[in-house]
């Protein structure tokens, strides 16, 4: 970038000065494309040198009895291995009796929760939200897309709030859910929430738990799936189930975690927690689905850690060594072309596994489809809203964990080069 472009922002350049920055940022587009670049950061997977991490997951199983006698090879154990419970009981702060331990996905336990809240109602006795005519969910944006996809998939009609640093917009979602009883439930990541890494914070978290709502059956879809996921400094979600028992609504939450990013995510653990009633109701229901999940990854995973939540730190330390340098390159890049150009904000995530930009509106579609046709594969635009329309048509969000540091510095480049084009476009158009 030139100096002239660093020292003021672009709305305040010429249309001659915006013209022969496009002509260079072009010219190194078209070397870059040229190149036939093959490159992928659509999606949050751990990179190769995180999972080789964990390459001694299966060295450390030296039995298949668990500590009961129970022969995990074989059925049984519906809810989870008592020692496995008993490590994320520890790491989560959340009951052992509370939860369920089950297959390497919590997706599958948030999608396995709607069904059961759209065909048999609730544990405290309200319809099944299949009778109900319109159901309606809360979605904080940007937000995780896979969320949005469980709703739509039920027919379940999304609302947006805005994410805010501190979690979502509490004053509108409070309107919402006292005005409207079709407003059922919210989806909400609570630590380093995706994509935009905020955190959300206890006087908010406790407001969702107490809040009056005009539907009996409300729920909180916490998905806590970055809850050891520290990069910088550590922080803690807020215990949510905790507070939804100390207001009275001991059912209100549904909680999920899993070890997807932690050790393999084809091997790992998923787990649903939530109040007394909500398990002993999912529980009866899974008894139709399963007659146990796979004791041997439970087992395995406990062996890996000696059962001790100190030793997931202690790894989760290792993998933000690997990471941090990662998320340094995004950072770097977006700091070094962007800072002060007014064409592009970005947040730095407390932890987690992205990092949210936002073009100038109207221009990320056109971004996302020019880092394709150079062979750099993004999310798509619009996957951090409901139905794929982020309104302003600015959000992106970079997945910077798979790709290798050199592959990932070059993505950058050439991402960078997208977004000045794009944006100097937008400019010009603007000035017709």
């Amino acid at each position: 970038m030139s100096e002239m472009a660093k020292a003021q922002e672009w709305q305040a350049l010429s249309g001659e000065q915006l013209a022969e920055l496009r002509a260079e940022a072009v010219e190194k587009y078209e070397g870059l494309k040229a190149k036939g670049l093959k490159l992928d950061l659509s999606r949050g997977k751990p990179s190769s040198d995180v999972l080789d991490l964990s390459n001694a997951l299966f060295d450390r199983l030296d039995t298949y009895k668990a500590e009961d006698g129970t022969d995990v090879r074989n059925y049984g154990v519906l809810d989870g291995l008592p020692e496995c419970k008993r490590l994320f009981s520890e790491l989560l702060g959340i009951p052992a009796g509370q939860m369920i331990v089950g297959g390497n996905s919590s997706l599958t336990h948030m999608y396995n929760t709607f069904a059961m809240l759209y065909l048999f109602g609730t544990a405290d006795g309200f319809e099944p939200w299949g009778k109900a005519g319109k159901v309606k969910i809360i979605c904080p944006c940007p937000g995780y897309d896979r969320h949005f996809s469980v709703s739509e998939d039920f027919g379940a009609e999304m609302v947006t709030v805005a994410m805010l640093e501190d979690g979502p917009d509490m004053d509108a979602v409070e309107v919402l859910v006292a005005s409207d009883p079709a407003v059922k439930g919210i989806w909400l990541v609570p630590l380093y929430s995706n994509p935009t890494g905020s955190v959300v914070s206890e006087e908010k978290a406790a407001r969702l738990a107490s809040m009056k709502t005009a539907a009996g059956d409300f729920r909180i879809f916490w998905d806590n799936a970055y809850g050891v996921h520290h990069l910088w400094e550590e922080h803690k979600a807020p215990d949510i189930l905790a507070l939804c028992e100390q207001a009275g609504n001991p059912d209100r939450a549904f909680y999920y975690f899993s070890t997807s990013k932690i050790n393999f995510p084809g091997a790992g653990i998923g787990l649903v927690a939530s109040g007394v009633g909500n398990i002993a109701r999912m529980k009866s229901h899974l008894t139709m689905q399963t007659i146990g999940f796979d004791k041997v990854a439970q087992l395995r995973t406990v062996k890996f850690f000696d059962g001790k939540a100190e030793n997931v730190h202690l790894h989760m330390k290792k993998i933000a060594e690997v990471l941090r340098p990662r998320f340094d390159v995004v950072l770097g890049n977006l700091e070094r072309e962007f800072a002060g150009t007014g064409v592009l904000s970005w947040v730095e995530p407390k932890g987690g596994y992205f990092v949210s930009v936002d073009t100038l509106p109207g221009c990320a579609k056109a971004v996302v489809a020019m880092a394709k046709e150079a062979g750099v594969t993004l999310t798509g635009a619009g996957a951090t809203w409901p139905y794929k329309k982020d309104p302003q048509d600015s959000n992106i969000r970079i997945a910077p964990t798979y790709p290798a540091l050199p592959e990932l510095e070059q993505t950058m480049e050439l991402l960078a080069l997208c977004i000045k084009i794009v944006s100097i476009d937008k400019l010009l158009g603007d000035m017709v």
